[in-house]
């Protein structure tokens, strides 16, 4: 059971941290300032960008950790 629960936080910290770092990297590339100090109209789309990918990243993780216990079941149902 330990060994199930550190891939589950692994993988949900990889995929969370991997599309907040792509919401970043598309917030600057449109041009929305994610660093800057205040309130503005352009950091708020840019904060928002990087959570929306974020929590993709961290849907994207989980859904491919299902897909991976599902195979490995199948793999176990098959065996000799």
């Amino acid at each position: 059971m330990g060994k199930s629960l550190l891939i589950e936080g692994l993988s949900d910290a990889a995929g969370f941290l991997g599309g907040a770092l792509l919401g970043w990297w598309l917030a600057s590339l449109l041009g929305f300032e994610v660093a800057t100090e205040g309130y503005s109209t352009s950091r708020m789309v840019g904060v928002a960008l990087v959570i929306l990918g974020g929590s993709l990243g961290l849907r994207q993780a989980r859904h491919w950790r299902r897909k991976h216990n599902e195979r490995q079941l199948q793999k176990e149902k098959h065996a000799p």
